[in-house]
């Protein structure tokens, strides 16, 4: 796919807003420092100007005055430790068009080409050299269009980034103002002083290494693939009915049936020895589970890991209602408390995304 910009520009905020240098948490910390790509297309409606591009960058400057960490740039402090610099120097925008149509993305399943739809950040420079949102309006030859949207990980977690998103939306259709005007105080996720560490928490080690026993061997790398497998009603209805087996009367929710299945499947499918640790890590957000709970306006990551790990002859033997009893603990001991542990704790790994 070849994709041909035709302009591009600095979108600041529509009014002055505050100049500052923003703390921010653990959980902004730990994350990936990197932009998360989300794609958005629009099929063509018979209308030639369907799609206005001008309004939308008119609707981006209004909603930055009231979102206005989004307009600025990371820093560091006199520690060294990372911050936002709230600067307004703006949300990167490009106008791109393609000879490609819908029909040739094969049916949005990820791959490369979809990253072309979408700008890119250079982090050769200086932490503060790029944007920290971009967004790239795509026209394409079957005249539909995709928006593509980057927002930093230090800045923003899923729910951040889909409620700013949602907010340029309102201002877009017209609306007079945000119906939810964001919560912009990440001391609010500050940790504990001097910490406190009550628990092990296995969020922080290491992924296991892999035994020299596996099938796997160390030089049997294989390049990554990615597929989207489609769980049917009837699928989710039978993994449902093996929930209740063995005397079980806990009634899971879905999420956890997935995930407890999914985990030995892949288990299994990769041929890991019995004698392989295999660790599952599951996203939680943490916005609920705090008291006081955070609101959802919350701008800033609240997402915590939650993670298990047992014995890959475990999974790929025991009854899968004991699988889903493992998912099934390790969400529920998510409280408040072990949140609050888990802020505090100064032995913090980098992410890795290396399996098990």
């Amino acid at each position: 796919m070849d994709v041909s910009v035709k302009r591009w520009s600095m979108i600041r905020p529509a009014q002055d807003t505050p100049k500052e240098r923003q703390w921010i948490s653990n959980l902004d910390v730990v994350v990936p420092t990197d932009h998360v790509p989300l794609l958005f297309f629009y099929k063509p409606n018979g209308s030639s100007d369907f799609f206005k591009p001008q309004v939308l960058q008119e609707a981006l400057s209004k909603t930055l005055v009231q979102f206005y960490p989004m307009a600025g740039r990371l820093g560091r402090d006199e520690n060294g430790r990372l911050e936002i610099l709230c600067n307004a120097e703006g949300v990167l925008w490009i106008e791109a068009e393609t000879a490609s149509a819908m029909d040739d993305l094969d049916g949005f399943t990820p791959c490369s080409k979809l990253r072309k739809l979408v700008p890119t950040a250079d982090y050769s420079g200086d932490i503060s050299s790029y944007p920290l949102i971009m967004a790239q309006v795509t026209t394409l030859k079957c005249g539909g269009v995709c928006l593509g949207i980057a927002t930093h990980h230090t800045l923003t977690d899923g729910t951040t980034a889909f409620h700013f998103i949602s907010s340029w939306s309102e201002i877009a259709r017209g609306l007079p103002q945000i119906s939810m005007p964001p919560l912009i105080d990440r001391t609010l996720l500050r940790a504990r002083v001097p910490p406190i560490h009550r628990f092990h928490h296995l969020e922080y080690d290491p992924p296991p290494s892999l035994n020299t026993s596996t099938s796997l061997g160390p030089n049997t790398h294989k390049p990554s693939t990615v597929s989207v497998f489609k769980i049917t009603q009837n699928q989710l209805n039978t993994l449902k009915a093996k929930s209740w087996e063995h005397g079980n009367k806990t009634n899971y929710n879905t999420y956890i049936i997935l995930a407890a299945y999914i985990w030995r499947c892949a288990t299994k499918a990769r041929g890991l020895s019995y004698d392989q640790p295999t660790k599952l890590n599951m996203p939680v957000n943490g916005r609920p589970r705090l008291h006081p709970p955070l609101p959802s306006t919350y701008v800033g990551n609240a997402m915590f890991a939650a993670s298990l790990i047992t014995l890959s002859g475990n999974l790929q033997s025991e009854p899968f209602v004991n699988t889903l009893e493992r998912v099934h603990g390790t969400l529920k001991r998510m409280n408040n408390e072990y949140l609050r542990f888990w802020m505090g704790s100064t032995n913090i790994h980098g992410s890795s995304k290396r399996c098990p």
